[in-house]
């Protein structure tokens, strides 16, 4: 059985290799990986005081295309929604989506969500600037209930990203440009959703909206207990036997 390539997209204020580890695990068992690089990020030029969800797309959906075969396109929190945007434009085999961000359409402001990004949302013009999450927030929001240390040192890895896509994923009835709308009718593949109960930026209302949206087959997962950093040394066990057993059904169904 000929096993499909995986392709990575992380989330806001993260990087690349935050997939390392995970994608170490499944490389073992046969999986061609690639992890996707986003402007201003990684060392990649771009001004992320300017920066939006379609810079951003563009970018992956290059690289997608570069790739020797269409791969499972797989990312986590806002490179969920990256991915369903991507998946959108470009062939692929299927879709894994791990605490995903909303598009258009989906409620974003949930309270928990809120209390996490408002040290960025309540400064005026943080649209036009980078954002960088606090220390505070991070810990609360997106990291709960990692062990102490390892969220610790998570944090302390956080990266700036652009306050433009913080905008668009966060009020998208305000954004002219409608850089979050999903064309769902698109997304015909099958696709693997994933999440954590105890999510408090990426509530897991809306992993279960966005399952309904979706054309394509959906397998749908809950992890109680867990919270929004499925990266991480407990939930990725988990995590790599979900991906795994999802691309191995697609190829036994080809």
């Amino acid at each position: 059985m000929i096993k499909p390539g995986l392709f990575f997209i992380h989330g806001m204020w993260s990087f690349a290799a935050v997939w390392d580890a995970l994608r170490a695990e499944l490389e073992t068992q046969g999986f061609a990986t690639h992890a996707g690089t986003l402007p201003g990020h990684d060392d990649v030029p771009g001004d992320l005081s300017t920066l939006g969800l379609a810079d951003y797309v563009a970018a992956l959906e290059a690289q997608v295309l570069a790739l020797p075969e269409p791969p499972i396109i797989i990312g986590h929190s806002m490179g969920g929604l990256l991915a369903q945007l991507v998946a959108a434009r470009v062939p692929h085999k299927g879709l894994i989506l791990l605490s995903t961000a909303p598009s258009a359409g989906i409620l974003a402001l949930h309270g928990s969500a809120i209390k996490t990004t408002w040290p960025v949302m309540k400064n005026w013009g943080y649209w036009h600037k980078p954002s960088a999450l606090t220390k505070e927030a991070a810990l609360y929001g997106v990291f709960n209930g990692v062990p102490e240390a390892e969220a610790e040192a998570a944090v302390a890895q956080l990266r700036p990203d652009s306050g433009r896509v913080m905008f668009q994923i966060g009020l998208p009835f305000l954004d002219k440009t409608k850089a979050s709308v999903v064309a769902y009718k698109k997304l015909s593949m099958p696709t693997l959703i994933v999440c954590g109960t105890s999510d408090r930026i990426t509530p897991i209302a809306i992993s279960r909206a966005t399952a309904r949206r979706i054309c394509g087959p959906v397998t749908y997962r809950e992890m109680d207990g867990f919270g929004h950093w499925l990266l991480g040394e407990q939930a990725r066990p988990r995590i790599v036997k979900e991906i795994s057993s999802f691309a191995d059904a697609l190829s036994a169904n080809v």
